[in-house]
């Protein structure tokens, strides 16, 4: 082992998880096996008063500081690094790029169980396959051991091998019989190392007849493997695109490539996988906040090794390293919870595109309604445009109709047309889909004698009805008190509920149709685990006639039967300071109107409005979102607006409603003195809720026509914020490129 003693001057320079715009300096441990230490292993080293996981970033000679006055690394936790050199030049542009400690952006690439320290020692799951003989014996013979013969025959159906986890999503007691079936030599277990010696075909069935956009698409991509290159897949909603992922995620396995697949939400992920799993026969790893940290750490680790051969996963799984990536997909690319809205502020489309460019592989981004972002860059070139403008199978776009509720008599936000054509539906035994955005059984409680309304203590906002708890409870900052009997003001007035949420919708349709089964599908319904995939299940099942919901029904979801979609108040998003409402309106109309007939039957879009000679939805209703995002791009254009700026955002808070004015002043003069001419300072302003969880909040915005002029102005900045005296007493946050101005 070549050992190195601390006379050889060489000092260990490490990024740490610290909310600090520079790197550390520590002497190295007094031996050390000097070849196996490189950039990406992990060490541990004393940090003040603690011991801290460092990220060993490069060896140097000297040090600015005095090397007598250098600690020592206490330990190197790994034999070799865990990051290959592509996966380190990612964070570190992603560092530069959005201005954020490189200690914190390395921190963020390794799941939880890495970041404390622990071993990264795969706990691998055993996989199964039949063996020559259990694929010759005829399953009859086993008919006297019914679940032996049961197991032998999903085995002979779907060839391959199968993990643990699908065996147990499969059947909950397959343990027994596949122990038997061993001791038979019918099954044996097997390694689950991916692309090394393997003779398995990678799928389990045949894949769906495709149409001829939909083959284009896969040709396209496929045609394109091992080079780089950045796909929209634009399909509209039941146009088929998963299957277009999975043909093309087919060529890439049997090439003994890897797959990255993001989706944005959680929600999402149990019916990729099961679709993914019922076609594959490779080991998939999930990735998701909703797991154990052992578990996303085994998923980190397979990847990373090359045992792990496809990887669904949220956001955060965009920086799990690939022992040999072939492609990365991002599904629902439009959607905002693709961008970090705290902390590491980074958008994981946008790196995933520069992660595919450091790989030299292509990356597929796909959407119903593109963000305006990529149909320029689509329009620029940078990106190529694959479409699929029909819906897969027999199924037919739905009708979409405005319905005008001006002066008409409401149910609790259920017009008596909209109603009807409810009835309707049901009778020919085909489901309903109601859409509000608003969790909670009533966004105000007002004094009907008074005018006195509920508000939070700490928030400029109103305070949500939440009725069967009988609580009052606040959607920002999640503080709650009782549901009050009588007003605090007169002590006399009638305290009425005021606007819509969910919860009360809910209440009045369960007394308009006593005969149906409703559900309610938002934050507050599904908390409990498994609860969401419950429901899911029983709508799929057909035991349920009314499903209403909130952004969670939007996207993604396939119901066979629903042909009546209804969004109950569209107007709510048509008034907005932010210049992406419009955008986020539009993305939202359309997607949850594909929810309605997705297959033979065909579907209904009802959207209730006020508003309904407003541009945006005739726009969206006679010419589709394609026009709309072209008169979208057009106004932006003229605005001098993102996607034809650059923007971010200096956001701060404290509890001194002083202090925040006081240090973007401070920043605002610093600034000054290097911005150049086309270069705009925006601010310093109140933030559009000025308050929020007891913390006044403002904003300084930059804005520039050349984006290598901003992030030359924050590369000078940054260091020099953090020694304002002013910044000692508020909380602040750099947001590049940011997806709303709250």
């Amino acid at each position: 082992m070549a050992k190195l003693q601390n006379d050889d001057g060489l000092v260990f320079r490490v990024a740490l998880a610290v909310p600090l715009y520079r790197l550390f300096d520590y002497l190295p441990p007094e031996s050390f096996d000097s070849a196996s230490v490189k950039p990406g292993v992990r060490l541990e080293v004393p940090f003040r008063n603690s011991k801290k996981i460092a990220f060993l970033v490069e060896c140097v000679r000297h040090s600015d500081i005095d090397t007598a006055k250098l600690k020592r690394v206490e330990r190197i936790l790994d034999d070799k690094p865990l990051l290959s050199p592509k996966d380190l030049a990612l964070l570190h542009w992603a560092s530069r790029y959005y201005h954020h400690p490189l200690g914190e952006v390395f921190s963020a690439a390794f799941p939880v169980a890495l970041r404390q320290g622990k071993a990264a020692i795969i706990q691998t799951e055993k996989r199964y396959a039949l063996t020559e003989a259990g694929r010759a014996l005829d399953s009859a013979l086993l008919k006297r051991s019914p679940k032996q013969q049961s197991v032998l025959e999903k085995f002979q159906a779907q060839p391959g091998s199968w993990s643990e986890t699908e065996l147990s999503a499969w059947d909950g007691t397959w343990r027994a019989p596949v122990k038997q079936l061993i001791g038979k030599s019918l099954v044996q277990q097997v390694a689950a190392e991916f692309g090394k010696n393997r003779t398995e075909p990678v799928v389990k069935n045949s894949a769906l007849q495709c149409n001829p956009a939909q083959q284009a698409a896969i040709d396209t991509v496929s045609a394109s493997l091992g080079q780089f290159g950045v796909f929209l897949l634009e399909g509209v909603t039941g146009s088929g695109k998963t299957e277009v992922y999975m043909q093309i995620i087919r060529t890439v396995l049997e090439r003994g490539q890897q797959v990255l697949v993001l989706l944005p939400e959680i929600t999402l992920t149990p019916q990729l996988e099961q679709r993914f799993r019922q076609r594959f026969t490779v080991s998939i790893a999930i990735s998701h906040s909703k797991l154990t940290d052992r578990q996303r750490a085994a998923a980190w680790l397979n990847m990373q090794c090359g045992d792990g051969a496809i990887l669904l996963g949220t956001r955060s799984a965009l920086f799990t390293p690939l022992k040999n990536p072939g492609l990365i997909i991002l599904d629902e690319e439009h959607d905002a919870s693709f961008k970090q809205q705290d902390g590491f502020r980074f958008s994981a489309r946008d790196v995933a595109v520069v992660r595919g460019k450091l790989l030299n592989i292509p990356v597929v981004l796909g959407s119903a309604t593109p963000a305006l972002e990529t149909l320029h860059n689509v329009d620029k070139q940078r990106y190529r445009w694959l479409h699929l403008p029909d819906r897969a199978g027999n199924a037919s776009a739905p009708r979409l109709q405005l319905l005008d509720i001006r002066n008409k008599k409401m149910q609790e936000g259920l017009s008596e047309a909209l109603l009807a054509e409810m009835r309707l539906t049901l009778a020919k035994n085909e489901q309903v889909l109601l859409f509000l955005n608003r969790r909670g059984f009533a966004p105000t409680l007002i004094c009907h004698g008074c005018g006195w309304v509920a508000r939070c203590g700490r928030c400029d906002a109103n305070l949500v009805i939440h009725y069967d708890e009988g609580k009052l409870r606040c959607h920002h900052c999640a503080q709650e008190q009782r549901l009050l009997k009588r007003c605090p003001a007169c002590k006399t007035g009638e305290l009425t509920p005021l606007g819509l949420g969910t919860e009360r919708v809910e209440k009045v349709l369960a007394a308009l149709f006593p005969d149906k089964t409703i559900v309610r599908l938002d934050r507050d319904s599904t908390q409990r685990k498994g609860a969401l995939e419950d429901y899911l299940q029983q709508i799929n099942e057909g035991k349920v006639d009314i499903i209403l919901g909130t952004q969670m029904l939007a996207k993604g979801h396939h119901f066979a039967n629903v042909t009546l979609v209804a969004l109950l108040d569209v107007d709510s998003g048509l008034f907005s300071i932010d210049f992406h409402a419009p955008e986020k309106l539009a993305q939202m109309i359309v997607q949850v109107s594909g929810r309605a007939g997705r297959e033979e039957k065909p579907g209904r879009v009802i959207m209730q409005t006020r508003q309904p000679e407003h541009p945006l939805l005739t726009t969206l209703i006679a010419e589709g979102y394609n026009r709309f995002a072209q008169s979208a791009l057009a106004e932006r254009k003229q605005a001098s607006l993102p996607p034809f700026s650059y923007q971010a955002l200096l956001r701060v808070q404290a509890l001194d409603v002083a202090a925040p004015p006081l240090f973007l002043q401070a920043v605002l003069e610093l600034a000054e003195a290097h911005c150049q001419s086309h270069t705009q300072i925006l601010g310093p302003v109140a933030a559009p809720m000025a308050r929020r969880a007891g913390l006044y909040r403002y904003q300084l915005l930059f804005q520039s026509s050349r984006r290598p002029e901003l992030h030359a102005l924050l590369d000078v900045l940054m260091p020099q914020i953090e020694t304002l005296k002013q910044a000692k007493k508020v909380r602040w946050s750099l947001d590049v490129d940011p997806v709303d101005l709250y």
